[in-house]
């Protein structure tokens, strides 16, 4: 018997970020919650900013 039958739609990932910060220093990571693993992270201090991309 399946325990979790609940199906998947990869179609539509959801990707959000976050800063994860301890008194040590700060993560920025980013993550498509639809699927287990698929996440990066880099020091906060290393990410580029928003202006730098457009």
């Amino acid at each position: 018997m399946a325990t979790d039958t609940t199906a998947i739609d990869v179609s539509a990932p959801e990707v959000m970020a976050s800063v994860d910060s301890t008194s040590a220093s700060a993560e920025f990571i980013i993550a498509d919650i639809t699927c287990d693993n698929a996440w990066v992270s880099v020091r906060a201090d290393d990410a580029p900013l928003l202006d730098d991309w457009r």
